[in-house]
């Protein structure tokens, strides 16, 4: 496993990293979330050596992480780092090659994730000639080419169709299932709670919630929604209840006082009828909203 143990990196006066800590344990899918200079990419150079940290350290499987460990990560940058006049199929063999694969094998892994990504028809052509979707998916191959033992991604769904999502989720995957440790950072929140074993939510370089999504949401703040068949503005002078929207019939509030969903429940039948009353399960983008608040 991954673990990351009170990195700190400043530039200047700016601390963009903050003392933080976290593990990326062997088989699991982790994302990372964050706004834009939350610290993301940062953390992320710091555990490839890309850049150094002022201080904590970067360990693997318990023990400090050495460049031959790193050489055998498989890391995608936010910026993409290939070879725009090259062909696809030569820029991809070249850097399959350079982690150390054999030239016969290098092919036909090239091949295989060309086709799985839908771009062996694009084999031949130049990187420059690629969408940037395209680019991306090249640039998704290249990290995984080589059988990594630990793959670092930074936002590794930006730009992608919906059928490519589908062939990263299903090789992510594939990887977890044999052990294989996953950091990726991505803005899609959706996709985030979907496809993830655990959430690590930055801000300010630091982490201020971690743990699986089931977790997370235990800790949120719970509300209900209630729906009557009449105008539910009475519901703000209710007791006990703190009233976060109304409109119409429809409300969202949480129960802050004893008993006081009781009186609210009563009030609602002696005005008419109660259609839904329930706990909203709150969805990550909701989650991290309250945690970054």
């Amino acid at each position: 496993m991954i673990e990351l143990e009170g990195l700190t990196r400043r530039f200047g006066d700016f601390t963009a990293v903050d003392d933080l800590s976290l593990t990326v344990p062997e088989g699991t899918l982790v994302g990372f979330v964050g706004a834009n200079g939350a610290g993301k990419t940062t953390t992320m150079r710091m555990t490839m050596g890309v850049l150094a940290a002022h201080a904590g350290q970067v360990r693997w499987q318990g023990r400090p992480i050495t460049a031959a460990d790193r050489r055998r990560f498989g890391y995608m940058p936010e910026e993409r780092g290939l070879y725009p006049k090259q062909k696809v199929s030569d820029q991809l063999i070249y850097l399959a090659r350079l982690h150390g694969m054999p030239v016969g094998a290098a092919r036909r892994a090239v091949t295989e994730h060309l086709d799985r990504f839908g771009l062996a028809d694009r084999a031949k052509d130049h990187v420059e000639k690629l969408s940037l979707g395209n680019q991306q998916r090249v640039q998704i191959i290249a990290a995984m080419l080589a059988d990594p033992i630990a793959l670092i991604l930074d936002e590794p769904f930006s730009g992608l169709d919906p059928i490519a999502v589908d062939a990263m989720v299903g090789l992510l995957r594939e990887h977890t299932k044999r052990g294989v440790p996953v950091l990726f950072s991505s803005h899609q929140l959706d996709l985030v709670e979907r496809l993830c074993d655990q959430v690590v939510v930055l801000s300010h370089g630091r982490v201020v919630a971690s743990g699986v999504v089931a977790d997370l949401r235990a800790q949120a703040t719970t509300r209900h929604r209630l729906v009557v068949d009449h105008d539910a503005g009475w519901i703000r002078d209710v007791p006990g209840i703190a009233v976060e929207d109304v409109d119409g019939p429809r409300a969202l509030l949480q129960i802050q006082g004893s008993g006081a969903e009781h009186a609210l429940l009563s009030e609602a039948l002696r005005r008419g009828t109660i259609i839904e009353f329930g706990a909203v399960v709150p969805t990550l983008s909701e989650i991290y909203r309250e945690v970054t608040a």
